[in-house]
């Protein structure tokens, strides 16, 4: 009764983790960096964008920049040269030059541990604290994008209205030890089996734990069964 409707009873939460982690023992950003400044950059740049176009404009740039003063050096249109194949790039090359001059004249040219500091950065949202806090700090942080919000929905696991919602849930649900590595087991999960619009259930670790109810099946045998209609 307390549970919402939908949602995966807590414990079975344990064994969705404990699948996905068997999978990938040690799950890791896709995003490309070499230090903590450029992991905030990257995913300053990856918002409304995909990690794979980022990585892409970010190699030759973090070739070039690997601290905020070298960032503050090539300057807001060296850095738009670099990232004009990404969405918004104009935004963004004014945020990263920004935040750059803050982190230098404010922080010693260090990316701060707070979630609560960089959330004040120009640029950085809640969910880019959290990607930061967690894969530069280990925090048990849970930053939910599309993918997340939607498999947090779909399967039960964090039914939720809003980003925040979803993120409250995963946080108050997650059970150890999977806490640090929940939110890249879930978008890897949202990335490449629980897709928007075609999820692959067929081959999906979790399918028999998961709430959603139009399960999708697997390719050769919805054509199979189509071609023996008379």
């Amino acid at each position: 009764m307390g549970r919402e409707r939908g949602a995966i009873k807590k414990a079975d939460i344990f064994e969705f983790y404990r699948r996905l982690a068997e999978l990938n023992p040690s799950p890791e950003t896709e995003l490309e960096f070499g230090n903590i400044y450029q992991l905030l950059v990257a995913v300053v740049l990856s918002a409304q964008a995909t990690d794979v176009g980022v990585n892409k404009a970010t190699r030759r740039l973090f070739e070039e920049v690997k601290t905020p003063e070298q960032m503050l050096a090539l300057g807001e249109e060296g850095l738009k040269q670099h990232i004009k194949t990404i969405g918004l790039f104009n935004a963004k090359a004014k945020n990263v030059i920004a935040l750059s001059e803050i982190l230098v004249r404010d922080f010693g040219g260090e990316v701060p541990a707070d979630r609560d500091t960089l959330v004040e950065l120009p640029g950085v949202g809640r969910k880019t604290a959290n990607v930061v806090m967690n894969c530069a700090f280990g925090a048990e942080t849970f930053a939910v994008d599309t993918h997340i919000f939607r498999v947090g929905n779909r399967t039960g696991l964090a039914p939720g209205k809003t980003v925040l919602a979803v993120e409250r849930k995963l946080d108050k649900d997650t059970p150890q030890p999977f806490r640090v590595g929940a939110h890249h087991w879930l978008i890897l999960h949202g990335r490449y089996i629980c897709k928007a619009r075609t999820p692959e259930c067929w081959r999906c670790p979790v399918e028999d734990l998961c709430r959603y109810k139009p399960k999708t099946p697997k390719p050769g045998a919805k054509k199979a069964k189509t071609a023996a209609k008379p």
